[in-house]
């Protein structure tokens, strides 16, 4: 068990380290004003009337980085931070977001996929360690008897959430290529301004590839103690 917990040591740490980077570089270009003065819901509100979006509403949420797009309610969701604000920063998570309502509307097939995963992994993700851990307490790594089923079950829940990790990154990458595009052709931002919503998005990505390559570490290390290995 050492492994796993230098493992997911490793994993936190590395985690910390992009999640403090992704809010000092908001912080940064937060100080970065628009000279077009719009605050991220108008800039929001701009880029579904582009993409001939009328049923999308945008909304403010409490929290910091709490910003997300739900399909289900059809809101673009903003934390008040970025609602209200007129900053870089700001105009980055309102147009990445919309991103995603774009992906939505044009049944980008990621989305699609990632969509069909939430109510499965949502149930099973926060199980899977322990029934993984069950079956080897049952004697799994013997590949034999009822414990080694418990454990493949658990993996295979592990492996979805895997999955789900994985298809979140081209879902994540295209919204902030989309948004990003959107704010240069339409001249919303400037250059400078260009520049501090691009480096804030490529952090935000960042949190999405770590988290990821984490779930793939837990998923091998688990096959590995199942399927024979050891410490």
């Amino acid at each position: 068990m050492m492994t796993y917990y230098i493992l997911i040591g490793a994993v936190a740490l590395i985690s910390w380290l992009v999640s403090s980077r992704l809010k000092s570089k908001f912080k940064k270009y937060s100080k970065v004003h628009l000279q077009n003065g719009m605050s991220g819901a108008e800039i929001a509100e701009k880029m579904l009337s582009d993409h001939g979006i009328r049923d999308v509403k945008v909304v403010s949420t409490a929290g910091m980085l709490t910003d997300h797009y739900n399909p289900k309610s059809k809101t673009v969701n903003l934390s008040e931070g970025v609602y209200n604000q007129r900053n870089a920063a700001a105009a980055a998570v309102a147009a990445h977001e919309c991103g995603h309502a774009v992906q939505h509307a044009q049944a980008y097939e990621w989305l699609t996929m990632r969509s069909k995963l939430v109510p499965v992994v949502s149930v099973t993700s926060g199980m899977s360690t322990w029934i993984v851990f069950g079956g080897l307490a049952l004697g799994a790594a013997a590949g034999v008897g009822f414990g080694f089923y418990v454990a493949i079950a658990g993996l295979v829940m592990m492996g979805l959430a895997t999955l789900f990790s994985f298809i979140t990154l081209p879902v994540e990458y295209d919204a902030s290529n989309r948004a990003l595009a959107w704010l240069k052709n339409k001249n919303v931002v400037t250059p400078e301004e260009y520049k501090g919503s691009e480096d804030a998005l490529k952090w935000a990505a960042r949190t999405y590839l770590v988290a990821a390559l984490g779930a793939l570490a837990s998923l091998v290390y688990w096959a590995f103690q199942v399927f024979g290995g050891r410490d």
